[in-house]
């Protein structure tokens, strides 16, 4: 008995009961806590969230409710219900190469697609690059199995027109994706800066990977919100390019393109041998999907086409009215979003863009996104989600120009140093 005490660790039994250290060290959201800022005021305009301001079409509500009231309620597949996995085979076949049905999974949500792919493929340990400024899940979600992340940061340029965009240093990027690298996470259209990788990138990219066996995880939910007159079009996948069994894993979600953001549903795309295990990983973290919410997202795939075409046109008119009314204001960059739903710009002097970010909300009754929610990379930019009403954003620009009129660059130095 004395001997077994000898080798058990010592514990204090008064110290505080805590998580293990990979969790207390992640990053606690702090869009969330600009949101919590707010909290108890109707009079804020909030722009800080990634989601519409309109609730998802009738047609495909309809069909959860139908669903409902045929007493679907029970158990599915782990990797969803056939008719999902169809639907959405035919959906990316359509805009991709060819994919089988059978190298697709249903998962309760894009976030959980992103989880489960962290689960089946990193080890504590294993360095894993992604490209930033991103969302911050894509860098903490790696954290949370013991993963090291290293970010490689996109750059602002400017067009001989005069016009700045995000750019991705091809060379930088390579540089970084060394044989001991285990995944390149990548997010295009990119949260928050909208900027789109170009397949010839991609190609370079993809060559690279294939040649020292490093994972691609490639978030493509906003695949289909693409401006500049091209409703009709996907932005650049990895799907065009990748075989069947390339070391590819696509991310996607109903959230943007339906605009089903509360309803958490998504999907992986994934090799054959990957999905098997996905399986069940899916049975240990959520069993499935629900059945109803899932005959929602077969008349989203099958039938969302047109009411998808009008929801790109109506955030590229957003887009072109905010971008044009930031533009005006003194010390602010703005560049071009080529896809997703925000604005991500600079303001000249920002160091603290949390603190700038709680003082629009204090002072403006106005919801942006800082800029260091993003990484080391983002800060100094503010991000506006402009999936809204033209009125809307309209009123959210005069409380902007008045915060800086009266000294919102200035007055709080320690805001911008």
């Amino acid at each position: 008995m004395s001997r077994q005490k000898d080798i058990l660790p010592s514990r204090d039994a008064r110290s505080a009961p805590q998580a293990r250290d990979s969790v207390r060290d992640l990053r606690f959201s702090s869009i969330r806590e600009v949101a919590n800022a707010g909290i108890g005021r109707s009079d804020i305009l909030p722009f800080w969230f990634g989601e519409p301001d309109r609730p998802t079409p009738d047609f495909i509500c309809a069909a959860a409710q139908a669903s409902l009231a045929a007493g679907d309620t029970f158990y599915t597949p782990n990797l969803g219900e056939p008719a999902l996995r169809e639907a959405l085979s035919r959906y990316l076949s359509s805009w991709h190469r060819p994919v089988a049905d059978s190298r697709i999974a249903v998962t309760s949500s894009g976030v959980s697609a992103l989880m489960l792919a962290a689960q089946s493929l990193y080890n504590p340990g294993d360095r894993v690059v992604v490209v930033t400024p991103v969302w911050p899940n894509l860098v903490e979600i790696p954290k949370i199995l013991g993963a090291r992340v290293e970010e490689v940061p996109l750059a602002l340029c400017h067009d001989a027109d005069g016009i700045s965009r995000w750019h991705l240093d091809t060379d930088i990027l390579l540089t970084a994706l060394t044989p001991d690298c285990r995944a390149l996470v990548i997010n295009s259209p990119n949260n928050p800066s909208g900027w789109v990788m170009p397949a010839s990138q991609q190609k370079i990219v993809l060559a690279h990977c294939r040649k020292y066996g490093i994972w691609i995880v490639s978030d493509e939910v906003y695949g289909r919100i693409l401006f500049n007159g091209l409703p009709d079009r996907c932005a650049p996948s990895f799907l065009d390019i990748a075989d069947a069994e390339d070391r590819l894993v696509v991310i996607n979600s109903f959230s943007k393109s339906w605009m089903m953001t509360g309803w958490r549903l998504g999907w992986i795309v994934a090799p054959d041998a990957l999905i098997h295990e996905l399986g069940k990983l899916i049975e240990y973290n959520s069993s499935c999907a629900p059945g109803f919410i899932q005959k929602a997202g077969v008349v989203a795939v099958n039938q969302g086409e047109s009411a998808l075409r009008d929801t790109v046109a109506r955030f590229q008119a957003s887009r072109d009215f905010l971008y044009g009314k930031l533009r005006e204001l003194p010390g602010i960059e703005t560049p071009l979003p080529e896809g997703a739903m925000y604005l991500f710009f600079r303001v000249e002097g920002l160091k603290d863009s949390l603190a700038l970010c709680k003082a629009l909300v204090a002072e403006a009754g106005l919801g942006l996104a800082p800029g260091s929610a993003f990484g080391p990379a983002g800060e100094g930019c503010i991000r506006w989600c402009f999936a809204s009403s033209l009125d809307r954003l309209e009123l959210g620009v005069e409380r902007f120009r008045t915060f800086l009129a009266a000294g919102g660059r200035c007055h709080n130095r320690a805001v911008t140093g």
